[in-house]
Formats: C-alpha cells, sequence, structure tokens
C-alpha cells in the first residue's frame, strides 16, 4: 500500500541522503548541495495491513450486481453505500466484506486470510466485474499586503519570509512572482480550492474565514486516528506513529516512526491563508477560499479514499456521502506513489491506471482543474501527478535548478518553489513557510513552519502554489476549462536559467534511473518552465471585464472601518468602467456601508464581531459585468487556541481520539522545543 504520509520530524532526523527514496511534501533541515536536505526516507509500504486483502472493484451493472428489482433500483437512494460482498461472496465461493464506495458502480471489498493477488484473480473472474484492483495507500508529498512574513527580515524565520511569493530577481530565481497576479485579480471567495490532503486545523487564526465545512474520507478508523471513519469534519487529530506502532502494530509496522506533520494545514495556508490582514503570512489564492478534504491518515491513505474525495471534491456524487454543497474548481493533490498511470503498463496493478483516470476525466468535463506534486523521489513523476489530464508539479530551488528530490520527467507540467537550505549548518535559508501545528502528536499551538527543525521542503508546496494561481485565473475569467488553464500555465512559464559555461552540474535526463541530486532543469524533464503567476493571471485576464476587490485590511476592528476599492478592475478592451455595485451577501448584522455603494470606493465598518461576505459587481460600457468577493474578520482577531478544539472527534471510549495522552505530551513538547531551538542556533546539525 503506497502511503501517503506528512511528516514533521525533529531536525536530526532530516540528514537522510537523497539516494533514499525521500517522503513527498514533509519537512527539512539545512543542507548545502550535493547533500541538500530532504523530506525523510521514506520504507516501502506496498503491501496491506497483515491478515486482510483490500482491493477495488469496478462492477459492470449496478442494477445485476445488487440483483435489484426494476422497483427497488428506482426506489434506491444514491446515497446509500453499496453493499455487494455478500452477492459477489456467494458467487464466487469468497468470505468478503463491504468496504467504502468510491461511486455508484465501484466500491472496495475486503476479505481475511488470503493476499490481495490472490482476491484480484479470483473476483476478476466474475463476469459482473469490470476491473478489480488493489486499494493501496499514497503518500503525501509532505499590491504590497500587511502580513509580517510575506517580506520577512532579521526578527522572523525565515528571513527570507515568503521568498517565493515574491517578484523574481538574480537571487530569488523561481519567485512566482504573485504581486503583480494581485494587481490584477485578488480572486473571489466563491471559487474554491480543494485540498485533498491530511486534513486541517481549523483553529489557526490565519486560516479565520477562509475554510468551507469539507469531509473527512479516511474510511478506517484505526487509520484515520479521530475514533471513526468517513464524516462530516476533515479536523486533522495528527498523523504521528509510536516506535511501538511501527514494530509490530498490524496496521501500521513498517510505516517508520513520526511526529505529527500537519500536512494539510501548511498545503491550506499556502492556497488560501488571510492575507493583508497584518498577521502571519499571505496565501497565493488572497479571497478564494479552501475546501479541506481528508483522504489521509496514519501512514497515509488509501487509493479508494482519494479518489472518492476526488470525485465529491468536484462535485460528483459518492455513495453514501451527501452531496458537495460547495464544489471545486481546482483540486490539490500534494501526495502520491510511485505508478504507472498508462493503463495496461503495470503488471501488478492492471486497473489502477483507470480507477484513477475514470475520475479524472469526469472531473475534467465538469470544468475541474487537478494539480498535483511531482514526487520527491528524484525519479519518475509519482501516481497521480503522472496521470493525463493532470497538472504534474516539479519542484525548484530558489535558484531556478530542480530540487535535488524533486522528481521529474516528461509528465511534468511546470515547475514552481519547493524550498532548499544552501548551507550545511544554521537555519535553512529558502524554506517554504506556512501554517502550520507545534504538537508532536495530537494538535498543541497554531504556528508557521521556520527555517529551523520545522522547514518546509516538498513538491507537496510546489503544487499548491499552481492551484492558488489557477484559482486567481478562474477568478479573473471563470469560463477558462482545464485545458485552456494549463496551456496559459503553460505558455507564460519563465524559462529555466541557461546550464552556465563550465558547470559540473549536468542538464537533468529523462532516464529517472539515475540520481539527479543536482542537474540543471529542462523542459523535458522539469515542465514547461518556472511558474509566473502575474503572467498566467494576466493571459486568462486577456481583453475581459474584470472587477478587483481591493482592500485596506481583511481585518476590521469593533467599530472601526476599511477602505475597499474597485479602481484597478478592468474594463473590456474598447470600453469604459460604466458602474459599481457593493453589497454585503453574509454577515449584514455584523458589517455596514459608510456613505455610497454605488462608487469605486466604499467604506466598510465593523458592527459585531464575526465573518461578513462582501460582493463587488462591475459594469462596463457594453453592459457587461464583473463580479468578485471576500471574506472579510470584523472585531476581534480570533485567538491562537492550544490543544483541541470543538472541532476535534472524540471516541466515546477513549481510543483513536484526537484528545488522548498524545496531545498532552505535545503540548510539553513545545517547550521542550522551544528550548531545542535556541541551543540549535548555534550548533551543527549533520
Amino acid at each position: 500500500m503506497p502511503r501517503p504520509n506528512p511528516t514533521v520530524s525533529p531536525i536530526s532526523r532530516l540528514r537522510a541522503l537523497l539516494t533514499a527514496l525521500a517522503l513527498a511534501g514533509t519537512v527539512g533541515s539545512p543542507g548545502a548541495a550535493g547533500t541538500e536536505a530532504s523530506p525523510p526516507a521514506r520504507p516501502d509500504l506496498r503491501g496491506t495491513p497483515a491478515g486482510e486483502a483490500r482491493v477495488i472493484v469496478k462492477f459492470r451493472s449496478t442494477r445485476s450486481v445488487n440483483a435489484l428489482s426494476a422497483a427497488a433500483a428506482a426506489t434506491a437512494s444514491a446515497d446509500i453505500a453499496p453493499r455487494r460482498a455478500q452477492a459477489l461472496g456467494q458467487r464466487t465461493g469468497l468470505r468478503l466484506s463491504d468496504g467504502p464506495a468510491v461511486s455508484a458502480d465501484t466500491q472496495v471489498i475486503r476479505a481475511t486470510g488470503l493476499s490481495s493477488a490472490s482476491l484480484m484473480r479470483a473476483l476478476a473472474a466474475d463476469p459482473q466485474v469490470e476491473y478489480v484492483v488493489e486499494d493501496r495507500r499514497r503518500r503525501a508529498h509532505a499590491a504590497a499586503v500587511s502580513d509580517p512574513l510575506f517580506t520577512g527580515g532579521a526578527s522572523v524565520s525565515p528571513a527570507a519570509g515568503q521568498w517565493y511569493l515574491q517578484a523574481p530577481n538574480a537571487v530569488l530565481v523561481s519567485s512566482v512572482n504573485a504581486e503583480s497576479a494581485w494587481a490584477l485579480t485578488t480572486g473571489r471567495a466563491d471559487v474554491v480550492v480543494a485540498v485533498l490532503d491530511s486534513g486541517v486545523r481549523f483553529n489557526h487564526p490565519d486560516l479565520d474565514g477562509k475554510l468551507l465545512a469539507g469531509y473527512d474520507f479516511v474510511s478506517e478508523a484505526v487509520t484515520s486516528n479521530d475514533g471513526d471513519g468517513r464524516d462530516a469534519n476533515p479536523t486533522d487529530p495528527g498523523d504521528w506513529i509510536t516506535a511501538s506502532e511501527d514494530a509490530s502494530s498490524p496496521t501500521f509496522a513498517g510505516c517508520g516512526v513520526q511526529d505529527s506533520a500537519w500536512h494539510g494545514t501548511q498545503v491550506a495556508g499556502l492556497v488560501g491563508a488571510a492575507t493583508n490582514n497584518a498577521s502571519g503570512m499571505a496565501g497565493i489564492g488572497r479571497h478564494v477560499r479552501v475546501l479541506p478534504v481528508r483522504v489521509l491518515g496514519k501512514c497515509g491513505g488509501y487509493d479508494a479514499d482519494i479518489v472518492a474525495g476526488m470525485r465529491w471534491a468536484g462535485g460528483l456524487r459518492v455513495s453514501g456521502v451527501p452531496d458537495n454543497p460547495t464544489p471545486a474548481r481546482v483540486i490539490n493533490l500534494s501526495l502520491g506513489e510511485v505508478g504507472s498511470c498508462v493503463p495496461g503498463t503495470d503488471p501488478t496493478r492492471p486497473g489502477i491506471a483507470r480507477l484513477y483516470l475514470d475520475a479524472i476525466n469526469e472531473l475534467r468535463q465538469a470544468g475541474v482543474v487537478i494539480v498535483a506534486s511531482a514526487g520527491n523521489d528524484n525519479g519518475e513523476v509519482n501516481l497521480p501527478g503522472n496521470c493525463a489530464g493532470v497538472i504534474a508539479v516539479g519542484g525548484l530551488r530558489h535558484a531556478g535548478d530542480k530540487s535535488g528530490f524533486s522528481s521529474l520527467g516528461a509528465e511534468v507540467s511546470i515547475a514552481a518553489p519547493a524550498g532548499n537550505c544552501v548551507n550545511e549548518t544554521g537555519e535553512c535559508l529558502y524554506p517554504v513557510l506556512s501554517t502550520t501545528n507545534t504538537g508532536t502528536t495530537g494538535p498543541a499551538c497554531p504556528s508557521y513552519t521556520t527555517g529551523s527543525g520545522t522547514a518546509g521542503l516538498g513538491t507537496s508546496f510546489s503544487a499548491p502554489l499552481v492551484s492558488g494561481t489557477v484559482a486567481l485565473m478562474l477568478s479573473a475569467q471563470p469560463t477558462l476549462t482545464p485545458s485552456r488553464a494549463l496551456e496559459l500555465l503553460q505558455s507564460t512559464a519563465r524559462a529555466f536559467p541557461a546550464r552556465p559555461a563550465g558547470a559540473t552540474a549536468p542538464a537533468c535526463s529523462t532516464d529517472t534511473r539515475v540520481s539527479q541530486i543536482e542537474c540543471h532543469c529542462t523542459t523535458s524533464t522539469c515542465g514547461a518552465g518556472m511558474l509566473d503567476a502575474g503572467a498566467a493571471v494576466r493571459a486568462a485576464v486577456g481583453t475581459s471585464l474584470v472587477a478587483r476587490l481591493g482592500d485596506g485590511s481583511t481585518r476590521i476592528a469593533l467599530n472601526g472601518n476599511t477602505t475597499l476599492d474597485a479602481s484597478g478592475s478592468r474594463p473590456g478592451t474598447g470600453r469604459t468602467l460604466t458602474g459599481y455595485q457593493w453589497r454585503i451577501t453574509d454577515g449584514a448584522a455584523l458589517a455596514g456601508f459608510s456613505g455610497s455603494t454605488t462608487g469605486s470606493v466604499a467604506l466598510l465598518g465593523a458592527l459585531g464581531s464575526g465573518l461578513a461576505t462582501v460582493e463587488l459587481t462591475v459594469t462596463d460600457s457594453s453592459g457587461a459585468t464583473s463580479r468578485s468577493a471576500a471574506v472579510l474578520r470584523t472585531g476581534p482577531a480570533p485567538a491562537a487556541v492550544c490543544g483541541p478544539d470543538a472541532n476535534d472527534a472524540v471516541a466515546s471510549d477513549g481510543g483513536g481520539g484526537a484528545m488522548n495522552g498524545g496531545w498532552l505530551a505535545g503540548l510539553a513538547a513545545v517547550v521542550a522545543l522551544l528550548a531545542w531551538s535556541r541551543r540549535r542556533a548555534g550548533s551543527a546539525v549533520h
């Protein structure tokens, strides 16, 4: 079972050489070229938990498999999960049990006492089965704004701040030029990016007002670690693995000892952290919102849960799960595992490509853009990033060459910063800073990754920069198709730096059997070029009318006010702006306008404490209209609450829940971590 498993480990564990397979999208310690810091090494986990066979079955006919009468089929609820194991077991003579649904005609089937390979052979022979594939796990690929971490400085860590969002220069070659994009659009609150990951910490102050309700698709309670299976609560309870579990657990043996990663919280912050609120960091998507879809738990997540989560995120029906009220236009998958996505090329799992491709094709037909990290194996692009129709994102160092750990190959669509350290001692200089939590087991305190023990490195963090950029493109041009979005990303990408004369590092090669820790990117190995968010959004705008909602601040003190400005809106080519309309669409009791609501500038005051949604509509001389919307915090900023909160599920028997002895230990670990960080500042770590 490939296991997507984000990890945030003590810095002493992060000196693994890049010749080992690197866990995708986690954190790392400083390193120089040749011994570059990377996400920690991962074990090979391509089996299933001891004693269990778990496969995904696609049936040819839902009606015939369930043996429903015509009347029963007509009245059967689409919300009821399929239960086909009994009938299938009677036909095959096997003792089978039902697992979670993937779609109306696809579900997980379990058995004990035989291998997954034997179960697949037996079920594949059934005439009502279209295909069957082992259900494996995948790993996570671990205008000026007022946010202090955006610009960095000597008083913050890393000192480079959010270097990856800034305008590129001779040093920060791979920076994505976010401010140029924000000059055209600050995003729209009704454009949704689904983050399929480990869940989120809803109580992080810099995610305030930016998270939609979401859903938890982790179907097994032991993996979910929150006391149950699929439910409407995508809170991340932590995904730590103890030495005892790693040594002898039927489910987690061989997964590797690790601290909780809070990986989904990091990815969510990169896409949509509250921006221009004079606190913390900026999210590249500004006003876009994040839909947390939990598909990863302890030691990763199963293919069936990931694909079901993809379908639901994009507004497709998943049996047994309520429909998604806020479908995403963009799906971010910062996860994966080595494997082919070309049907018929993987003899060990002949149906896995079809499982992913079926979902991808349906989602693209629905207008959903799918973005995935390429992987951190320093080898071939991982699945699902290598699937046709997916925008696969490779990782870059700040200087524009390939991050040593980044996977590469022809399937990479584009490249974006993945973090790197340069130095062997002291703080990591160029990590990808984001929102996180200080807990090593259960949740402790909301925080940010830094340049020390929590330095963010991995293509997991490259992908959300692209996802957020696509969300800005869709905010400016809602009619963009997935194919057109990719075309514009690639055509506006900046060229990779030329390989210097006399350079010892070679050009990157398509031969992924060769370790390529040091190589210079080419368009055949790292995608079309380096992400340029500003150029991509400008290309998406084209000649169209675009409403730009500028804000003096996204946080309004009680009885205070902020200025909202639409003067940055752009009319269609050859036209002029003729009208503005401001209105509050949610939270009208919390905020109110002072003065005109039909001018290019409006003054909004805070009347109470909470979240208010403001909408701007602009009209040009052709009569065309364009909208934008933003969620603003009125009243005091939310407090940074440590430990579990109301969103944390607690098992009634105390087993598997987020609130247990582990989180108490995590609180104590915060104090130790602070002291350890101070000691580390003057010492070398190897």
